[in-house]
């Protein structure tokens, strides 16, 4: 499935280019959609000055912000090493913070607004502060990535099989109503994403699958997890966090500490648990404080556990890889991110690979 710009990621992409022209750049089209593999391009643009310039696949992003910040570099990452190109997001509009965010990672971007950081050996371009000039409009993806419809992509992504389930039970695993997965499913259909092959029951998949992760994670971070925080608490110490006791209150590690347990990689600057409400014994035990004092800096979030898998399928310590990996682009942080690079690779790709 060939992912054709909509038209508002057209009209962004081109007051973007004419931004640029304003900035006395020449800016121009390549290809305004490219697909290599499973690497689907936004589009392909040339930006330079004086007959001397650079090919860019560009990431088309609108409302930009720290929660997707994650997605849509590693999104860009895929796309720029499958193309052999410069990466350059493209977004409505950066703020002055998501700005400086990129530049001090080097990574290069333009706005229809004329903020850019544009870096080659004939040009340097750092521009910010310019008010945005078009009306932010929300991404408009399918019925099915809306939050609940969210749910059950989750489960398909990190049980493809299961697409083949019927309804309610689909349904009772992902925590939704039976209904959602009757409008989910013909949404997945209409845009290429779940297909019975030859027209056969019970021969249903999914296709798409890295793409499918890819618009899942951006979707999760501003839609699904703000609404999973059950809370944010302070502990004296995040030392000897890998012998707290989660399964004798049925709680699983997420974030930072799973992505650190799956990766061998990272070292947690705060702790993420999933659990269906707050493990008194171990707030009690491990001294959680709603407030931080001078005795309680570490943080400790505790999200709600929205799915509902059998139990075979939870085990462990850590909450699915897919989660991890979403929570982890979802930080904005960079060494967080790298991780997430990592987990990709080691955990994730395997199931949406095969589809």
């Amino acid at each position: 499935m060939d992912k054709v710009p909509t038209q508002p990621e057209t009209t962004l992409l081109n007051a973007a280019l004419e931004a640029a022209l304003g900035l006395g750049l020449d800016a121009q089209l390549e290809h305004a959609q490219l697909k290599r593999g499973a690497a689907h391009a936004d589009a392909v643009v040339r930006i330079g000055r004086g007959g001397k310039g650079q090919k860019y696949v560009a990431e088309i992003r609108r409302l930009l912000r720290p929660a997707n910040l994650g997605a849509t570099l590693h999104q860009l990452d895929r796309q720029a090493e499958a193309h052999a190109l410069p990466g350059l997001v493209v977004a409505d509009y950066i703020n002055p913070d998501m700005a400086e965010t990129l530049r001090k990672q080097g990574r290069e971007f333009l706005d229809t607004a004329g903020n850019a950081y544009i870096q080659q050996p004939h040009v340097l371009v750092w521009a910010t502060g310019r008010k945005p000039v078009l009306r932010a409009v929300t991404p408009q993806v399918g019925r099915a990535f809306q939050p609940t419809g969210l749910q059950v992509l989750f489960a398909l992504l990190c049980h493809p099989e299961w697409v083949n389930l019927p309804y309610r039970e689909l349904a009772a695993r992902a925590g939704v109503a039976h209904g959602t997965v009757g409008w989910v499913m013909p949404d997945l259909q209409r845009q290429g994403f779940v297909a019975d092959l030859d027209g056969k029951r019970g021969t249903r998949r999914l296709f798409d699958g890295e793409r499918l992760l890819a618009l899942w994670a951006d979707a999760y971070a501003r839609q699904l997890r703000p609404r999973t925080l059950l809370g944010r608490y302070y502990v004296p110490a995040l030392e000897g966090w890998q012998e707290w006791p989660l399964d004798k209150s049925g709680a699983q590690w997420g974030g930072e500490p799973a992505g650190a347990l799956l990766t061998n990689y990272l070292t947690p600057g705060e702790l993420t648990m999933y659990a269906d409400k707050l493990p008194g014994q171990l707030a009690a035990r491990y001294r959680f404080a709603k407030e931080a004092d001078v005795g309680h800096k570490a943080v400790v979030e505790v999200r709600h556990r929205f799915w509902h898998f059998p139990e075979d399928a939870v085990a462990g310590p850590c909450v699915p890889p897919v989660l991890v990996y979403a929570d982890l682009l979802a930080t904005g942080d960079a060494r967080c991110m790298e991780t997430a690079k990592r987990l990709y690779e080691s955990h994730v790709a395997r199931l949406v690979r095969q589809v």
